[in-house]
């Protein structure tokens, strides 16, 4: 018999399954924005400008990294969208905007129908979130290039602000004052150092029930991403946000900084909050200097506002009606560009 596409390793039948079973999903974060449904070429889109004087898009792009491995392990796909969503819609935000509609991108050696819903059903439910439409996507097999169960994501959203209304950091201040929103967790920036710690350096298991955590270590480790959309929007209704730093790779150390006028430092008081257990397990596991846990992990702070100090009470006041869990972190002071960022 000769060869066909399904006997080469890949199985459009069970592409089209997988279609089928995400559907529901899918279709359930769309508004009236949206002008087409699964199958189509592209995605359509027409939002309603009837707010916006000088509309801007604001787009960003991102993936899960190293995490996916933790979501192989444990055989657990549902939340890893979440996470998907979360690292693009967290960086647009962080310019001012409200995210519009959100892209994926999935790539398997062999594709799985329901380990694929589960994926999608967690895209969608980040987008819910977000308050964004999953209007366009692609699912990949490419048979031979991905080892056995594994497969890769990339997400792409897009959102929209008024040119006026766009944060960039140059109206910061010095006297200004730093909020941190708790993250959930590692989110979705570390797993290479923190796989080799717990796993490579410390042997722990990927099921192991260790004191101080809420769950097992891998269920714990997979907590998907925090998604601010929501409560950072409403602030922006009543307060002026000067600055928006979304902590992912690089930590505080190198993500606060980058959006610091020259001249200006941020002053972090590492006492003003608690990191949650996971990140002492991790030090403590693999030997880890201080200085390198915050340059490489959140540290239990997911994203960071930068405000006048007028505002603090009240700020803090809102956030915690909408249930957001938030302290004072910091102060804007001179500096060179040098020590933009000093943890005390």
């Amino acid at each position: 018999m000769g060869l066909d596409y399904k006997k080469a390793g890949v199985d459009i039948d069970a592409g089209n399954q997988a279609v089928e079973l995400i559907k529901n999903d899918v279709q359930s974060t769309f508004g009236p924005e949206v002008m087409t449904g699964l199958g189509g070429f592209g995605g359509l889109f027409k939002p309603d400008l009837s707010n916006y004087q000088n509309p801007v898009l604001v787009s960003g792009t991102d993936g899960v990294g190293t995490k996916l491995k933790l979501a192989f392990k444990l055989d657990l796909h549902n939340t890893i969208g979440i996470d998907l969503v979360a690292m693009s819609v967290n960086d647009i935000l962080a310019q001012g905007a409200q995210p519009l509609f959100f892209l994926d991108y999935l790539a398997a050696g062999k594709l799985e129908p329901e380990k694929t819903a589960e994926i999608v059903k967690g895209i969608a439910a980040g987008c819910k979130q977000a308050g964004a439409a999953l209007i366009g996507g692609e699912t990949a097999e490419m048979a031979g290039f991905y080892q056995p169960g594994e497969y890769d994501l990339a997400g792409f959203a897009v959102g929209i602000v008024d040119q006026d209304q766009i944060i960039t950091g140059a109206e910061i201040k010095e006297g200004d004052l730093v909020i941190g929103l708790k993250s959930d967790g590692l989110h979705s920036n570390g797993f290479t150092l923190a796989r080799a710690a717990l796993f490579d350096k410390a042997g722990f298991d990927y099921t192991a029930e260790v004191k101080g955590l809420e769950k097992n270590l891998g269920e714990e480790l997979l907590r998907p991403t925090k998604i601010y959309v929501k409560t950072v929007l409403s602030l922006l209704e009543k307060y002026e946000i000067k600055g928006i730093a979304h902590i992912t790779g690089g930590g505080l150390i190198e993500n606060l900084p980058r959006i610091l006028p020259e001249g200006l430092k941020a002053e972090i008081k590492k006492d003003s909050w608690q990191p949650q257990q996971i990140f002492e397990l991790i030090q403590e596991a693999g030997e880890i200097a201080e200085k390198e846990m915050y340059r490489t992990f959140n540290m239990g702070i997911g994203m960071t506002l930068v405000i006048d100090k007028a505002d603090k009470d009240e700020i803090l006041k809102e956030l915690e009606k909408m249930g957001e869990k938030a302290c004072l972190i910091g102060e804007i002071k001179a500096g060179a560009a040098d020590t933009s960022l000093e943890i005390k």
